[in-house]
């Protein structure tokens, strides 16, 4: 009888001590050894971590993102149809010189967007302007305000906003567009 009723309990205990330690936190995350906040203040709004992902190019690990929103979605369509605050953050694992973040905005756009990128080119030239050569370690983040635009800080310091919800929208479907940096990638600031 003992026995049985040890059996029972320590089944449970197993159940219980599996669950917890395989459950994924609801909110921040680590990820490549880069851990994200539960939360971002954007535009005077708590923004929650909806998922991160791992930007690789070949074997290479880039950069690990955060994206951030009013709360937790996985449609990259809604998201971007959203007029809300949004954010991201950028952790570099790898060196990235200028002129290669240049042209992957650029791709972006391109792959993305490519029915507004003759109007947005000049905007993402903005963008652009504000980028530096990154080094491992380096952030960069990107908060959209409606009403007010997108920021742009790199290692923490403000380089400028880019007004309009279309250049937010194009930027943001660089990463989580149609044809984002890579699927994995996709899915992971998608929560998944």
């Amino acid at each position: 009888m003992v026995s049985q009723r040890m059996g029972v309990v320590m089944r449970k205990f197993l159940v219980f001590a599996f669950l917890f330690l395989f459950a994924s936190p609801a909110g921040a995350g680590t990820l490549e050894g880069v851990t994200m906040p539960d939360t971002m203040q954007v535009g005077g709004k708590s923004l929650v971590l909806n998922g991160m992902g791992l930007r690789k190019k070949f074997v290479v690990k880039v950069y690990v993102a955060g994206l951030y929103l009013p709360s937790k979605m996985n449609s990259s369509e809604k998201i971007l149809a959203a007029d809300t605050e949004r954010g991201l953050d950028m952790h570099f694992l790898y060196d990235v010189e200028k002129a290669k973040m240049c042209k992957a905005w650029y791709d972006g756009l391109k792959n993305n967007s490519p029915a507004q990128e003759a109007a947005l080119k000049a905007q993402f030239d903005t963008l652009c302007s504000y980028m530096s050569d990154m080094a491992e370690g380096d952030k960069m983040t990107f908060t959209y305000v409606p009403g007010q635009g997108t920021t742009v800080s790199v290692r923490g310091k403000v380089k400028g906003t880019i007004a309009g919800k279309e250049f937010a929208d194009a930027m943001f479907a660089c990463w989580i567009g149609p044809n984002p940096p890579g699927a994995e990638f996709k899915q992971g600031l998608l929560g998944g």
